[in-house]
């Protein structure tokens, strides 16, 4: 499931990118770092960073603004300097030149993430758990009682001679009774898993939101063109003029994408993704019982004899 939240980090990623080489190539260079953080702190939190969506996507536009704003707005300006960059940083917040998309942004993420998170979470804990089980210790009264079923038998020479079903069963819980004791947590543990994935295939769909990214950028970039000559007012207000060239360019190339087509191509490419939760949850639901009847699994096939009425019961042949 990592390998698949980051393939999909890396195609999204990669999809966002493709925004600005083809629709805003004046920034396409600059705009490739603001981006990559983006997807590294989105991957962060999914990974159960101590951070937030909403951070993440505000740290996103505080970078992109003063791009936006001295390639597209104002492609005259030649002197970006660090301070006037961190001016137009700050002044984002107050300006709010993406109007309502930032926050909307937000809002289409954040849950999306949050089950991916979870999720994530969940299956790190559930590994956990199994390799605690995997490697329980026996006790001393448990080895004599495994010694005596499977090999008692041979000092008699009765090597082809099996244990009792009931036998079995006797020793194996005897053994396991502490792994047993896991089977309401673990019950509770995949209804978990199951809500989980239940709630990503559903409203909170990763593929989605991660798809979403690059069509709210765009509108976000579009709003703030299209409100050039305010933002351009208040900036002046607030961070000065900066150097102009000769006869300043307009930028009155406003390019609206169509994402219709890239939008279908990022789910088909990553429908797979929702089959593989399917796959998962179903297997993971016949496990349901698996703590409670370790014993009968373990007590079942060739370790015992089924279809025959002679068999060891630890004693005797019977």
């Amino acid at each position: 499931f990592l390998e698949a939240f980051e393939s999909l980090l890396r195609f999204a990623e990669n999809h966002t990118s493709s925004l600005f080489e083809t629709a805003y190539r004046p920034m396409a260079k600059e705009a490739a770092e603001p981006v990559k953080e983006l997807f590294t702190d989105i991957s962060l939190y999914i990974l159960g960073a101590e951070t937030t969506v909403e951070s993440a996507v505000l740290r996103f536009f505080d970078s992109l603004f003063p791009l936006v704003y001295s390639r597209l707005i104002n492609p005259g300006i030649t002197d970006l300097s660090e301070d006037y960059t961190e001016c137009l940083r700050l002044t984002r917040q107050d300006i709010n030149p993406f109007g309502r998309y930032s926050k909307n942004m937000v809002t289409e993420l954040s849950k999306s993430l949050w089950a991916s998170r979870m999720l994530s979470q969940a299956l790190s804990l559930g590994i956990e758990v199994i390799n605690t089980t995997e490697h329980a210790a026996l006790t001393k009264e448990c080895s004599k009682a495994l010694v005596r079923m499977q090999y008692c038998p041979h000092c008699q020479g009765l090597t082809l001679i099996r244990p009792c079903v009931g036998y079995c069963l006797n020793v194996m819980r005897g053994c396991l009774a502490s792994v047993s004791e896991l089977d309401a947590q673990w019950r509770e543990y995949i209804s978990t898993l199951e809500h989980l994935t239940n709630e990503m295939a559903a409203s909170h769909d990763l593929e989605i939101a991660l798809t979403g990214i690059r069509n709210s950028i765009n509108e976000a970039i579009l709003h703030a063109q299209l409100n050039g000559p305010q933002l351009s007012a208040t900036v002046d207000k607030v961070c000065g003029q900066p150097k102009q060239q000769e006869g300043n360019l307009s930028s009155d190339n406003i390019v609206p994408v169509k994402e219709a087509t890239e939008t279908r191509t990022l789910v088909m490419a990553h429908a797979s993704l929702n089959n593989k939760r399917r796959e998962f949850i179903n297997y993971m639901k016949r496990s349901r019982t698996f703590h409670a009847s370790i014993a009968e699994r373990l007590c079942d096939g060739d370790l015992v004899m089924r279809d025959s009425s002679t068999c060891w019961n630890g004693e005797d042949v019977v």
